[in-house]
């Protein structure tokens, strides 16, 4: 399936909102990462093209890990315990320069204000002021890295 092409929002669209606790327990709110360009990435264990999307994700993180860039990934599976037992793969086998900011929808007190379609990977791209300025249902396409480094 071809990605959505990139939506742009006004300065005055409503800038989006997503709080929360880490997988690790720690409180997450979107707002401190203003001044950094961000990523977040709607998906789901159970989504083939979201895993396969990982390692293209952590590659970037990697790579700009010292540029103003953060990724925030939100999964969306029914059961906690999938994603935990991802996380545990994960923590295992990827180094922790590759690794990113991970909450899951169905905990309490998660809460979030972007108009998501009901289809998985989605990915929105936020500049350092807080604004959506790219939006991308299915995979990632290149221009997506483009953006984000254009932003940097």
């Amino acid at each position: 399936t071809a990605p959505a092409p990139p939506v742009t929002t006004t300065p005055t669209a409503p800038l989006p909102e997503l709080s929360g606790a880490t997988l690790d327990g720690k409180p997450f709110n979107l707002k401190s990462l203003r001044g950094k360009v961000v990523m977040v990435f709607f998906w789901s264990t159970d989504c083939a093209v979201c895993r396969d999307k990982m390692p293209e994700i952590r590659a970037n993180v990697q790579g700009w890990r010292n540029q103003p860039f953060e990724v925030i990934t939100v999964s969306e599976d029914r059961k906690k315990q999938d994603l935990l037992d991802y996380e545990r793969l994960v923590t295992g086998t990827v180094p922790a320069n590759q690794r990113f900011i991970t909450l899951w929808a169905g905990e309490a007190g998660y809460s979030d204000t972007f108009a998501k379609r009901p289809r998985l990977p989605e990915t929105f791209i936020i500049d350092k002021q807080g604004r959506i300025t790219a939006h991308y249902l299915g995979r990632i396409p290149a221009e997506a890295w483009d953006t984000i480094a254009d932003r940097l």
